[in-house]
């Protein structure tokens, strides 16, 4: 949640810089703010749990072994 306030932030900044070639958003749309974390937060959920969930199956013995 920090890293996603801090990009919010970054972002919002960046598009000060950025007014040239953003054709058909505001600077500051909202509708854009909303929808790519919305977006964004499942799929960095997806990615983190499927690793997770395959390596709490494993046997910590098994693991170690093969190390």
């Amino acid at each position: 949640m920090a890293g996603l306030a801090a990009g919010l932030i970054i972002a919002g900044g960046a598009t000060r810089l950025m007014q040239g070639v953003l054709f058909g958003v505001g600077p500051l749309d909202v509708v854009a703010f909303t929808v790519a974390p919305a977006v964004l937060i499942p799929i960095a959920v997806i990615a983190c749990l499927l690793p997770a969930n395959r390596a709490a199956r494993i046997d910590p013995l098994e693991a170690l072994r093969s190390e």
